[in-house]
């Protein structure tokens, strides 16, 4: 995936290893920048439009299934994004919460337009 321009939420700090996201002709990507196994998960515009309304806390519409899940683990900081088949990119509740804010400041709104 060289090549690719990854973005981080502005509210995650100069260095810091954040949720990165980037869009290519194959779909959209996300990492977690300290992942180290490199774990790519790449999804369609549309199911990152559903997973973006979702976590603004923006009504779907009935057609609009969630291809994207988030689970926390037992312990609560370990956070996971994934789709069915797909390997999850794993992140900690402080950066997930960091991504989330972006989400909501519309930070992401342009990789769905």
């Amino acid at each position: 995936m060289s090549g690719l321009n990854w973005q981080k939420s502005s509210l995650c700090g100069s260095g810091d290893s954040c949720v990165h996201v980037a869009a290519s002709p194959a779909g959209i990507h996300i990492t977690e920048s300290a992942d180290p196994r490199g774990t790519i998960l790449t999804t369609t515009p549309d199911a990152f439009r559903v997973l973006l309304h979702s976590l603004k806390g923006e009504p779907r519409r009935a057609s609009e299934a969630l291809a994207l899940e988030v689970t926390t683990a037992g312990d609560d900081d370990t956070v996971r994004l994934h789709a069915p088949g797909a390997p999850a990119v794993t992140t900690d509740r402080r950066r997930w919460d960091a991504f989330v804010q972006g989400v909501r400041a519309g930070e992401f709104d342009h990789f769905t337009a």
